[in-house]
């Protein structure tokens, strides 16, 4: 997956300064752009989902992912 993502221009690799074994990954200014786009849609899609819900149970379910995350 990272090596498409780094054929694609979405994100470079560079060796880890201090363990040769390891890599440091950063999103190329075309990756930030992508992820931006899609963090956009991403709140979009979540307004839509949570239109319907009341603010009453907006926030419960916001407790609840809330509780779920912190489980993780």
């Amino acid at each position: 997956m990272i090596d498409r993502l780094e054929q694609q221009g979405l994100l470079k690799r560079t060796p880890h300064e201090t363990d040769r074994r390891s890599y440091l990954i950063a999103l190329t200014e075309e990756g930030q752009g992508l992820f931006a786009e899609h963090h956009q849609y991403h709140l979009r899609l979540t307004e839509e989902i949570t239109a319907t819900l009341s603010a009453e149970e907006q926030a419960l379910f916001s407790a609840v992912l809330e509780k779920i995350i912190g489980q993780m």
